[in-house]
């Protein structure tokens, strides 16, 4: 018996198609207006073609924003990701301290970003902060502002604060999802706790840590309100990563044309690069 067809369903998610429309595609294709187009004020604009795109992957100047760039979403997830697992295989499985923990860990999470920067733009001050005259009084010359080291730490540890929660949230609701049936068989066989983790929870959570990675990748690779707030993208060009240096060409400079390649550039290489994460996670768990 074949399916009845209604179309009338598309008239209900025609709002949501025309919402989309003005908040994204009409966007998008004006940066991409402009991406090929110069102009010399008065709205004149003159065909450019490709000459935004290789001034762009040419620059000397991307080239660094964008090693910065994969450098701390490398270190985000070398460190976020384990101790997210970590942290969800201690968390309770039940009862009132497993609702407290998790409303614990849910906290972070719930705090805006530029908030989250002026919090550690404070903390991490010398002389009012709590971290940074904390070390300072330990005999540690510590002083984000003028010290790239300590500027990036001071950006990792913010991040991995605010955004290990959600890793260990999602690894958290992949290990309930366990069957008791599982452990109990564990049990039988006596099974060591890295064999338990190794072939029943870890293969588990590989549906959660894919999400987990693509999510925190894709939030790492375009952070800019948390370093922007903390450091202002320096001490001179130390924290300046992708999206700050993208700010400061299309705000502080008005270089539209430049900009608008940039940012197709940036939004492709994240596409690009999560793709192969995905590939790369998808084909690793398919494998018997």
């Amino acid at each position: 018996m074949d399916k009845p067809v209604n179309n009338r369903a598309w008239f209900l998610v025609l709002p949501v198609l025309v919402v989309v429309a003005f908040s994204a595609v009409i966007p998008l294709m004006t940066v991409v207006n402009y991406s090929v187009q110069d102009t010399f004020g008065n709205n004149q604009f003159f065909w450019n073609g490709l000459g935004w795109f290789q001034d762009v992957l040419e620059s000397d100047r991307i080239h660094a924003a964008l090693g910065r760039q994969l450098l701390f979403s490398a270190i985000i997830l070398a460190i976020e990701i384990p101790l997210g697992i970590f942290i969800a295989l201690n968390m309770p499985k039940r009862g009132f301290w497993a609702s407290l923990v998790l409303v614990l860990m849910a906290l972070p999470l719930l705090i805006p970003w530029n908030v989250v920067g002026t919090i550690w733009q404070v903390f991490g001050r010398v002389d009012i902060g709590l971290l940074g005259h904390t070390l300072a009084a330990m005999g540690f010359d510590y002083n984000y502002v003028n010290d790239p080291l300590d500027a990036w730490a001071t950006i990792i540890v913010m991040d991995v604060w605010h955004w290990t929660s959600l890793v260990a949230l999602l690894c958290y609701a992949g290990l309930q999802s366990i069957p008791d049936a599982y452990y109990q068989a564990a049990r039988i066989d006596q099974a060591s706790r890295w064999g338990v983790f190794r072939y029943i929870e870890l293969p588990k959570m590989q549906g959660v840590l894919l999400i987990a990675v693509l999510l925190r990748f894709m939030d790492s690779f375009m952070i800019y309100t948390e370093p922007f707030v903390v450091t202002g993208g320096g001490p001179g060009n130390a924290t300046t990563f992708l999206s700050i240096d993208l700010v400061k060409m299309a705000i502080g400079q008005f270089d539209l044309g430049p900009a608008a390649a940039f940012s197709l550039i940036y939004f492709l290489v994240i596409l690009l690069i999560s793709w192969v994460f995905y590939t790369a996670m998808t084909a690793q768990r398919d494998v018997p």
